[in-house]
């Protein structure tokens, strides 16, 4: 009865494959309005998608036992869609946070882009299941991308990872992964191909590594950011909001930068504030941040010393230790 009632959900999702990926996108923000108002639900959802993983890549041991345990046998058309759904949940439900963090003016966008074309694939049936499932290494790195996307929220969530912590622990294990496809692409019986695959993945964590800041710290957002003279104290509020000032005001007066930055409850990272002068870092001040604050946890800096001839455009990046940006703002300076 299981399995007829499986099969029949089976054939009415690929019947109307529209409704599929409606049901997936409202799922996806539904997640994300229930986590970012409640960190216990954000781990029981992390949770269920850890254990929907776990069983995705367990999938022919499960089959096998249920079969030689209870005589129930499982159709590959169904682990198939099994898959898809998984991939479908694992995707648009990542995909409300990154598109809430990313920069649309900073190489986030191209990974916020890819998240939403591979989100799109995934719903597309012709597509997903004619030119993606049956290229093995394609697929495979598909896989490991949508395993990736998913760690970089859950880990923080669920082990309280900072984002530098989670986005290596990420690379590990998409890495690992990504071990079949790699070994796909070498010919069998080389006595080379275990170092080859081994240097490959190194090549390619590296340079993932390399441009993590084009990778937008799903965990973190920065809620509220101001630049001004002052900064109430007791109330932790900034001053007036200041987007140009002269330059003799700036050397008097000097500036507040007040960020608000909002992350899930018990995570405790430390965060960067980038002071940047024409395109050049002039200072980067470290500030502590703790998890749990409905409005985000509100730190600011303050920069007296300028350079001399401090005219020009500035911004102030708000950046993790593995310089992903959370966010910026820009000021100017006149000579008036």
């Amino acid at each position: 009865m299981l399995s007829n009632f499986t099969l029949r959900t089976v054939e009415l999702m690929k019947r109307y494959p529209g409704l599929m990926a409606v049901l997936a996108f409202l799922s996806g923000v539904a997640s994300y309005i229930l986590v970012d108002r409640k960190t216990s639900l954000a781990q029981v959802i992390a949770v269920f998608l850890v254990l929907s993983w776990v069983w995705l890549l367990l999938d022919n041991w499960i089959r096998d036992r249920l079969k030689q345990r209870f005589g129930i046998e499982i159709s590959v058309n169904v682990m198939r869609f099994a898959v898809q759904l998984v991939h479908q949940e694992s995707l648009f439900f990542s995909l409300p946070f990154f598109l809430a963090v990313t920069s649309w003016s900073h190489s986030q966008a191209l990974f916020t882009g890819l998240l939403i074309l591979c989100a799109l694939l995934s719903v597309i049936d012709p597509l997903y299941y004619r030119k993606l499932a049956p290229q093995r290494t394609l697929f495979m790195v598909f896989h490991a991308f949508t395993l990736f996307v998913i760690l970089l929220i859950i880990l923080p969530v669920l082990l309280k990872l900072t984002s530098t912590q989670s986005l290596q622990a990420a690379l590990v294990v998409a890495g690992l992964l990504s071990l079949p496809a790699l070994f796909a692409l070498l010919p069998n019986g080389r006595w080379w191909r275990l170092p080859a695959v081994m240097l490959l993945l190194g090549a390619v964590g590296g340079g993932l590594w390399l441009a993590r800041s084009a990778i937008p710290p799903a965990a973190l957002r920065l809620t509220a950011i101001t630049l001004a003279h002052e900064v109430d104290y007791q109330q932790r509020k900034p001053g007036k909001s200041i987007r140009s000032l002269s330059e003799s005001s700036l050397h008097r007066e000097g500036l507040f930068s007040f960020t608000a930055v909002k992350a899930p409850r018990g995570l405790h990272e430390a965060v960067y504030h980038v002071w940047l002068h024409n395109g050049k870092e002039v200072e980067r001040i470290k500030l502590e941040i703790s998890g749990g604050r409905d409005s985000g946890y509100r730190a600011w800096s303050r920069k007296q010393h300028f350079p001399e001839h401090a005219v020009g455009n500035w911004q102030v990046r708000v950046l993790t230790e593995s310089e992903q940006l959370i966010g910026l703002t820009r000021f100017t300076v006149t000579a008036g």
